[in-house]
């Protein structure tokens, strides 16, 4: 029986999650060649093909699929069991803020690694969909970082990237056509909100807000009811999502995925924030 290198257990769960090579390399700082070097010497270790490669990207096999589930438990164990004994004398408690779409999505996976890194740290989690809010609370001593977006080109903060805002309904219900266009929106306070009203006035459109969430679930599940059109930034919608993206109404800001951190902050906060910063997720479309 031969044992299974981590280092090629995390190539291929780069590669299974984005199902290409080239963005694989890219998020691994590797060349493509190396990364396919790699899944051949994992292949060659199981004594099974993990992945058909064709000419637009990779699909996993059905040992590819069966791998996948247990590498990432075996990555967890092992990633726990060397932060436990590597930063056993990084402890405190990290208070970090951030839009529900971000604490659902890009952010998941980084506070994942953060945990099982620092497993002697206290995580808490806040979220508002409110940027103006979660800056407030910063400044008050409320939180220790918080990850929120703004306007492109706006001052403050680290930028970390930049997304789109985008027009979105499901793809077999034809909402967009409306005389007054039902708007799925979230609550008051909320940026994209107030620029997407902004966008139909100055353009004359008629709107109604037909759908209001707290949430970012709750604003995909009226959009997949076929309640009306969201107003969602491009980066944040998973691969595969059945929705339409509407071009043909008022162009939308660009915004920017946005890091704020306060003044005095402990070394666990401090690491949290170099994987935020250092996170291949924000390393391009800036």
């Amino acid at each position: 029986m031969h044992d299974l290198p981590i280092s090629l257990l995390r190539t291929f769960m780069v590669v299974a999650d984005t199902l290409n090579l080239t963005e694989a390399g890219r998020q691994l700082h590797k060349a493509p060649s190396t990364v396919s070097m790699q899944l051949n010497r994992l292949e060659d270790l199981v004594a099974n093909p993990l992945m058909e490669r064709g000419q637009y990207g990779v699909r996993l096999t059905a040992a590819g699929n069966q791998l996948k589930g247990h590498a990432q438990q075996l990555l967890n164990l092992h990633d726990q069991i060397v932060g436990t004994f590597q930063n056993m004398d990084i402890n405190g408690v990290v208070r970090i803020g951030t839009h529900d779409q971000y604490a659902s999505g890009i952010l998941a996976p980084i506070l994942q690694e953060f945990i099982l890194s620092y497993p002697e740290a206290e995580l808490e989690a806040f979220c508002d969909y409110r940027p103006d809010q979660l800056i407030d609370r910063l400044d008050r001593g409320k939180l220790d970082l918080a990850l929120v977006e703004m306007t492109a080109d706006s001052q403050g903060g680290t930028r970390l990237r930049r997304d789109q805002l985008i027009w979105v309904s499901a793809k077999d219900h034809f909402v967009h056509t409306q005389e007054v266009l039902p708007l799925i929106v979230f609550e008051e306070g909320c940026l994209q909100r107030k620029l997407a009203c902004a966008a139909l006035e100055a353009k004359g459109i008629p709107y109604r807000i037909a759908f209001t969430s707290q949430s970012r679930t709750g604003v995909l599940a009226a959009v997949r009811a076929g309640i009306g059109v969201a107003i969602l930034p491009d980066n944040t919608l998973d691969q595969g999502e059945d929705l339409v993206v509407h071009w043909d109404l008022p162009k939308l800001p660009e915004m920017e995925v946005t890091l704020f951190s306060a003044s005095k902050t402990n070394e666990a906060t401090k690491r949290l924030e170099g994987i935020i910063l250092d996170s291949p997720i924000f390393q391009s479309g800036v």
